[in-house]
């Protein structure tokens, strides 16, 4: 099917692209940006006048709950939910049942993701079987299979020796191994950062060094070994300033931050509200605003969801044994949007951080627009606000600390492969 999209305000970061221009779609790629090309006559034309037309979003940190865990999401609910927010690719994390540790778990996976043909799924294979942190898992089948990286996802890694080898593995098969930091005996049984407010009300916490010291053994080891490392949903200010450091140095090692550690801060736990545990925890005012301009420095290249959908029963038990995460994946866009009516970011930085910069790291054909990429397109309206009504929400998942807040920028038009996926029309 053909498509001009006419008259929209189009952000293309990685081609440097902001400004009013026309796009034009065919056969599933982009045939023409500002021009269309000789003979093109479109099937279907979109009026994008007073919208932003961008590369379809790319979330680096999803749990689709499928196979393993249907009782709180399945693969077709969160990929509804996932196009209502202009995004087109999701990395799933292997933390399946059973673990995404072998081809045959990620055929599966691949094969559900065709039978919806909604958005496209890049799944992260377990770094070790079972994500037990000991025996590694065969890399080289498990890319051959489709999977697009590593990952351990929230399992401990506390075995440096294991960890060397993982990430020797990893680069000999041109993998990139996306790691979460959180050293798991300082973590202990924490469940909220540590702090005054943690101390007052007597929840177990989880200090930042818990995630900088692992970083720091990250951060040797990719230097040591030369594997390209993607640090997962960073925190903490400390762990931004030994990124910084590394990247000076050129170590060839990315970073991402969660949606939600951009909005909120650890005093939202007060009152023991479980929609705000999170793992990895809420940290300072200090800490959020140091992502911030951390994103903005490009110290940090991307924004993820870190989106982790629940059954009601999973929050409902009391702080401690509540299970962390939020579920953000259909909320992304609007509430990064919200960062930059509030002036934290720029347009095309924000922009960047959603599409660009997470391509780049997973995907370099994806999240830009020029000519004979994949026309994977997300159009919304900046200036339309709409309210997070959790009963509402299209995943599977409620579980969102974001009820009843007000965002700017509402999805219209979502096209995955020259496809409409999504429409309000």
């Amino acid at each position: 099917m053909k498509f001009s999209i006419r008259n929209g305000h189009l952000v293309d970061p990685a081609n440097q692209v902001d400004g009013v221009r026309d796009l034009y779609v065919a056969d599933g790629y982009v045939v023409g940006v500002g021009k269309a090309p000789d003979g093109f006559t479109a099937d279907r034309e979109i009026d994008a006048g007073g919208q932003v037309v961008c590369p379809g979003l790319v979330d680096l940190s999803v749990r689709l709950r499928e196979p393993g865990q249907e009782h709180k999401a399945t693969i077709a609910s969160e990929l509804d939910a996932a196009v209502s927010s202009g995004i087109t690719s999701v990395c799933c994390q292997p933390d399946t049942k059973p673990v995404l540790d072998n081809p045959a778990v990620a055929e599966l996976i691949h094969q559900r993701a065709l039978n919806n043909d909604l958005c496209r799924i890049l799944p992260l294979a377990a770094l070790t079987q079972g994500l037990a942190g000991q025996t590694l898992t065969d890399m080289n089948a498990l890319k051959e299979i489709g999977c697009i990286g590593v990952s351990n996802a929230n399992a401990d890694m506390n075995n440096a020796e294991v960890l060397r080898r993982a990430l020797e593995y990893a680069s000999s098969c041109n993998l990139t191994v996306h790691l979460f930091c959180e050293d798991p005996c300082l973590k202990n049984d924490g469940v909220v950062h540590e702090g005054a407010l943690g101390t007052r009300l007597g929840l177990p916490g989880i200090p930042a060094t818990a995630e900088t010291l692992s970083v720091s053994r990250a951060l040797l080891l990719a230097c040591q070994t030369g594997a390209r490392v993607h640090l997962s949903r960073i925190t903490c200010a400390g762990s931004i300033d030994l990124i910084a450091r590394a990247r000076d140095h050129g170590l060839p090692v990315s970073a991402d931050t969660g949606i939600c550690h951009l909005h909120l801060n650890d005093t939202e736990v007060d009152n023991f509200n479980t929609q705000c545990h999170l793992d990895p925890p809420l940290r300072t005012e200090t800490d959020r605003l140091a992502l911030l301009q951390a994103l903005s420095d490009g110290v940090i290249q991307a924004i993820c969801s870190d989106h982790q959908p629940h059954d009601n029963d999973a929050k409902a038990a009391p702080f401690s044994l509540s299970e962390p995460g939020a579920s953000t994946i259909e909320h992304l866009l609007g509430l990064v949007m919200k960062l930059v009516r509030e002036e934290y970011l720029t347009l095309v930085d924000a922009i960047a951080a959603l599409t660009h910069h997470p391509a780049a790291i997973v995907m370099p054909d994806l999240g830009r627009l020029d000519v004979d990429r994949p026309a994977d397109v997300c159009i919304f309206h900046p200036g339309k606000t709409f309210t997070i009504d959790r009963r509402s929400m299209i995943s599977a998942g409620k579980n969102t600390p974001f009820d009843g807040w007000e965002l700017p920028a509402t999805v219209t038009h979502t096209l995955i492969d020259g496809r409409l996926v999504y429409t309000v029309d």
